[in-house]
């Protein structure tokens, strides 16, 4: 969530040696750090089939006649429009269900604007393909509400409990197979509101999220930050596009163990931090079918600390810089795998 300030074009350095035991093992002193990668491209996503990823509000809100969503205290179906003037939470033992083609107006309101789905709630979105359903302000402009955040029980290497900067809600505890419910064709757009100097609010944080949990087809467009960000847990995605959002369009950090497939990127506005950031502890997040195109250079990969991900059938397009490792001291570059293989730098 929080964003980084992308390095000067320069390639750092790691100084490895081997060990006395085993002089054998003759390793490059000198690792590169930032650049392009050396790998042979994978296949490009064909998303001409995706034309659910681009739905918008089809209605407007009118005070008075639109329902104005509150707090989820018990089971609540919304099959038609409603408006998110507030931030509302899907309470504990209480589902939130949205038929297919429902639309949330979100109000242009900032950080102030969020729907959350607190630990022992769920949220099942039943869109389909030619009827997505949709969460946005009326303009869909990058930075109008929050966003969505679901709350799990699932492992963080934060801890139990721990309080999500948005509005401190907790989440985290001891259970990766978690289930927060199911999400199938979602659009999201204009989110990644200002909360302070140092943070802003994602298209969708999965916080904690469990296994159990259901995620596919999801979109999120024109966020003023990630994306999606995964928080821990274990929750996986599939078909998942994600177009001009202003820092990652992927974040994980405290050990998300989780994956995606059939994932596509789009930046076509400068100034992004990157395709992928990776944060913190290791726990070997993995993709599958991964495209990745820039009209406007930038980066694309990006891990910190010795955090990694394996990744099968990569392509990329347009980045200035492919990969990079951005804490030279700590980075392990066999974390980051693609296509079987350790990746390595031009």
């Amino acid at each position: 969530m929080k964003k980084s300030i992308l390095s000067m074009l320069a390639v750092a350095a790691l100084f490895v040696s081997c060990s006395d035991d085993d002089s054998s093992n003759t390793v490059d002193p000198v690792v590169k750090t930032i650049g392009k990668l050396d790998y042979t491209p994978g296949t490009k996503l064909d998303v001409s089939g995706w034309a659910w990823k681009d739905a918008t509000l089809t209605s407007t809100y009118t005070a008075g006649t639109t329902e104005e969503l509150d707090d989820v205290t018990t089971d609540k179906t919304v099959d038609g429009v409603v408006y998110l003037g507030k931030t509302i939470h899907v309470q504990d033992g209480a589902t939130l269900t949205f038929e297919a083609g429902s639309e949330v107006i979100a109000k242009k309101g900032g950080a102030d604007i969020n729907l959350v789905v607190d630990m022992g709630a769920k949220i099942v979105v039943k869109g389909t393909a030619t009827e997505p359903v949709v969460f946005s302000s009326e303009n869909g402009e990058s930075g109008d509400w929050g966003g969505l955040t679901i709350l799990g029980k699932g492992i963080s290497t934060g801890g139990l409990n721990v309080e999500f900067e948005v509005g401190a809600f907790p989440y985290g505890g001891t259970d990766n197979a978690d289930n927060s419910g199911s999400i199938e064709y979602l659009v999201v757009r204009g989110t990644g509101a200002q909360i302070d100097s140092e943070s802003q609010t994602n298209g969708i944080s999965f916080c904690a999220v469990g296994s159990e949990t259901v995620v596919n087809h999801i979109a999120v467009i024109d966020g003023d930050d990630d994306g999606v960000e995964f928080y821990g847990g274990a929750v996986s995605a599939s078909e998942v596009h994600l177009e001009d959002n202003s820092d990652d369009s992927v974040d994980w950090t405290e050990g998300w163990s989780g994956g995606i497939t059939n994932l596509n990127i789009v930046h076509n506005n400068t100034g992004f931090s990157t395709a992928f950031e990776g944060d913190k502890e290791n726990n070997n997040p993995t993709f599958t079918n991964v495209t990745a195109v820039s009209t406007v250079g930038g980066t694309a990969l990006q891990f910190k600390k010795a955090s990694g991900a394996t990744i099968t059938n990569l392509y990329l397009e347009g980045y200035e810089n492919e990969i990079e490792f951005k804490d030279a001291d700590l980075f392990v570059i066999s974390n980051v795998k693609i296509n079987g293989s350790v990746a390595v730098i031009k």
